[in-house]
């Protein structure tokens, strides 16, 4: 699920590598790797996860990713400024759709400049495909699963401290999923804004293998990013909650701890 920059750099010609840049199009347009689209992630909000909100996720996704041209021999690799939320969240979306063959770039395009590798400022159009993969509902999550297993559930708010407790408010009603525990997405990152190493991150998440875990933040941006890592680490069990707190927070019936 990661790439390093050198292993990226060796199959930039390859014909079926895509290279997806999910910045804004004003960062790709002043340089972004050779050969890469670009494919903002951050304009595709979802928080609405009721039985229809999901199929309405699922047929909007797979016309994203088919116009993103993917196909089953394609290898798909997202990058972000750093090993961050939205290249996650695009290694997400693809693992959702059971197509395994994705990365993202460690370190982004900054570590990329750093080891000035080459870049491009001329835009590269699409190249359409009928994409339909298979939805993995092992990796998804909805509030009215998280609402029913409050008590059963490791529950990871990947929010800030500030939005956890509830001093920070982005929706009707401030604070967390009750029983959630607050480990900021952040932390996964060393300065350099590439992931930590196996070592780093199991003193982050120490708590068995086998546990049920739930992964959520605003959008479910930060969340993917915590669910990389936890992946990386060999938890099996691991839902993103889609609608996260700009779902949860805006519901009135649903129970909030501060």
């Amino acid at each position: 699920m990661i790439i390093s920059s050198s292993e990226l750099n060796s199959i930039l010609d390859d014909p079926n590598v895509i290279i997806a840049d999910t910045r804004s199009f004003k960062e790709y347009s002043e340089g972004h790797i050779p050969g890469a689209v670009n494919l903002d992630l951050f304009a595709f909000h979802w928080i609405d996860t009721s039985k229809k909100g999901i199929e309405n996720f699922n047929n909007q996704s797979q016309r994203l990713l088919s116009f993103l041209g993917v196909t089953p021999e394609k290898k798909v690799i997202f990058y972000d400024n750093v090993s961050g939320m939205l290249a996650a969240r695009g290694v997400w979306m693809l693992m959702y759709f059971s197509h395994e063959n994705t990365s993202m770039l460690d370190g982004g395009i900054t570590k990329w400049k750093k080891e000035n590798l080459p870049l491009e400022t001329k835009p590269n159009g699409f190249k359409p495909s009928n994409f339909s993969g298979k939805v993995n509902p092992e990796i998804i999550t909805g509030f009215e699963h998280i609402r029913d297993n409050l008590n059963n559930l490791k529950i990871l708010d990947v929010r800030s401290p500030g939005e956890y407790n509830g001093s920070v408010i982005r929706a009707a009603q401030s604070g967390h999923i009750p029983n959630s525990l607050n480990i900021d997405w952040n932390q996964n990152l060393t300065k350099d804004g590439t992931f930590k190493n196996d070592l780093e991150l199991s003193k982050l998440y120490d708590f068995p293998k086998d546990s049920q875990i739930v992964t959520y933040c605003q959008g479910a941006y930060r969340a993917a990013n915590s669910f990389l890592a936890l992946k990386k680490l060999g938890f099996k069990n691991i839902r993103v909650y889609l609608g996260s707190w700009g779902e949860w927070g805006n519901k009135l019936e649903l129970p909030v701890e501060k």
